[in-house]
């Protein structure tokens, strides 16, 4: 990737969350809103920026479109299972034999 920012590598892309995608792809609509502001103007220095975000945008969307259709993977969430009791196998065995009886009235 010679053009472009660095900092919105694919690879790296694909570990933001849905929601940090949403507000880097608003981040890049306004700079792009304001280089294309810029360039009307005749204040725009570097006109491969407009390219760059262009394309940072585009891998955006790619990005969360895959995602929509199951080919690109979400970045897992990490998730502490909830601390669960050991019942002894009486217990389980008490149980297990309580739930198959029908109640008797």
């Amino acid at each position: 990737m010679a053009i472009g920012s660095k900092e919105l590598a694919p690879s790296e892309l694909d570990t933001f969350e849905d929601e940090r995608l949403l507000d880097e792809l608003k981040k890049a609509k306004e700079e792009l809103f304001n280089l294309r502001f810029q360039a009307a103007t005749g204040q725009l220095e570097s006109h491969g920026r407009l390219r760059a975000v262009k394309r940072d945008i585009a891998r955006i969307y790619t990005v969360i479109r895959e995602r929509e259709l199951g080919i690109r993977a979400t970045p897992a969430t990490i998730e502490v299972p909830a601390k669960t009791t050991r019942k002894s196998k009486k217990a389980e065995a008490a149980e297990a034999s309580s739930t198959d009886k029908p109640e008797e009235a």
